[in-house]
């Protein structure tokens, strides 16, 4: 029997040790060596190493886990439990001395996610969650926001990479909440914007086609902190990270509205 306390207290070393590595590398910072997987997607010489580095701890920490992990490090088959690693979740914003960026971790096994935490490097803040427990940044217990207004609502976007795919969706959400919202903002870094929603700074964030690495930790711990979590049609195959609608929970059905209408 898993004692997900006690992992959980563990993973928080492993982030926040992860995340001393990326604030260190990132005062001798090298941009020529930074490489493209796809269109406007990079990678860096600093994710790799992020990685390995956890990687191998919490190998040590649960032998029998494998991992889905960004830049594919360890490996999945048939395990029952696995870890999801974002080991810099917001590269483009690193590369260019932006903030914010993160490192993320969670862990699942075949049914539900049971650990999730997020290390936010520059403010130094960490998010967590286990199952069934509350959620905290920096040991403090949090909630999402009561905000249930459109007028008043503080939504974060994400654009993917893949623009052609998602452009008729991004300009549909700009036409259908600039103007109607409290705010907007693009900060690009799901996990870290997830984990806002969990501490009432932000009441939503909307995006689609992401990795299952940048949303599993923060979405764990947004539900735990009284949040809500679907797909664009509301159901559950956000885990994928392919449709995330991630909200206070107030603002959901508002929000589902308005992204099906975008999908028709």
């Amino acid at each position: 029997m898993l004692n997900l306390e006690i992992i959980t207290e563990k993973v928080r070393k492993i982030a926040i040790e992860a995340g001393a590595f990326l604030r260190q590398e990132r005062t001798n910072f090298h941009r020529e060596r930074v490489e493209e997987k796809n269109s406007h997607d990079y990678v860096s010489y600093v994710d790799k190493e992020s990685e390995r580095r956890i990687v191998k701890e919490l190998s040590a920490l649960l032998p029998e886990a494998g991992f889905i992990a960004e830049e594919g490090s360890g490996n999945h088959g048939e395990e029952e439990l696995y870890w999801l690693v974002d080991p810099l979740d917001g590269t483009t914003n690193y590369i260019h001395d932006n903030a914010p960026y993160c490192v993320s971790i969670s862990l699942r096994n075949k049914k539900e996610l049971l650990i999730g935490v997020v290390y936010e490097v520059c403010r130094k803040e960490c998010f967590w969650a286990w199952k069934g427990s509350k959620a905290y940044l920096d040991g403090q217990e949090i909630h999402v926001s009561d905000v249930s207004a459109m007028d008043t609502a503080f939504i974060a976007l994400g654009f993917p990479y893949n623009h052609e795919a998602y452009k008729p969706m991004a300009l549909h959400l700009v036409q259908q909440l600039y103007g109607r919202v409290g705010g907007l903002r693009l900060q690009g870094a799901a996990a870290a914007e997830i984990c806002y929603i969990a501490a009432g700074r932000f009441e939503a964030r909307i995006e689609a086609n992401l990795g299952p690495w940048d949303i599993a930790a923060g979405t764990l711990i947004l539900m735990q902190a009284g949040g809500k979590v679907t797909d664009f049609d509301g159901g559950n195959t956000f885990y994928s990270g392919h449709q995330v609608l991630a909200t206070n929970g107030k603002m959901h059905d508002l929000l589902l509205a308005v992204v099906k209408n975008g999908k028709e």
